[in-house]
């Protein structure tokens, strides 16, 4: 099993990274917020958890930025009728402590806004979540990190705003909230509409990579 790699990163796009570790190229499929928190590409030393699925017709390798994000991946392709597809779309569209705000607080009507997940299937996760969560000591870390507690979330980190989970996933990559504030103007009228879209306009204005 192949869990982590380091090597130098030679290409980025918002969904696969590609790394070349001692001069073998590896490809791996990633979520938004993973390929928005990477370096430069060209950097070396780069170091990505990983996780392999083989299939009778292929073998996919996926990165990862966090340990939790590696986590939370593992317990959504758990979820029966959720693939490594649907776990990343949840991955791209909120950061994993987002994730836990909206597992603890049941709202189905934000992970019903996860590309390819409906309003059915949004309450059928939360409800499987909800037992995984209470059960796994990393995940349940991340609700205290996301600063709920009782199943309320407090209203600065859980707000319904789509701009709440590109700011922190900018925040998280060391840019200051002004540079957060300046690079997020003129998003909507760009057309930008989900966290990675948003994500990859406010690099390009930040002179980043996307």
């Amino acid at each position: 099993m192949i869990v982590q790699l380091t090597g130098s990163l030679i290409e980025v796009t918002p969904s696969v990274l590609v790394l070349d570790v001692n001069g073998v190229g590896y490809e791996l499929r990633c979520s938004a917020m993973t390929a928005a928190s990477v370096p430069a590409v060209g950097t070396s030393g780069v170091t990505l958890l990983t996780r392999l699925a083989v299939r009778e017709n292929s073998m996919t390798l996926f990165g990862f930025a966090s340990r939790e994000e590696r986590t939370l991946f593992d317990r959504l392709i758990a979820v029966s009728g959720v693939g490594p597809s649907l776990a990343l779309s949840v991955l791209s569209t909120f950061t994993p402590a987002a994730c836990a705000a909206i597992v603890a607080t049941n709202d189905a009507t934000r992970m019903a806004t996860v590309p390819g997940v409906g309003k059915k299937t949004a309450t059928r996760l939360l409800v499987e979540l909800q037992s995984v969560f209470a059960s796994d000591v990393e995940l349940r870390g991340l609700v205290t990190s996301a600063g709920v507690t009782d199943d309320v979330a407090t209203p600065s980190l859980t707000g319904s705003s789509l701009e709440s989970d590109v700011q922190a996933a900018l925040l998280s990559m060391g840019f200051t909230p002004q540079e957060v504030e300046l690079a997020l103007d003129g998003y909507e009228q760009a057309g930008a509409a989900t966290v990675e879209q948003i994500v990859a306009y406010a690099l390009r204005r930040l002179g980043g990579k996307a």
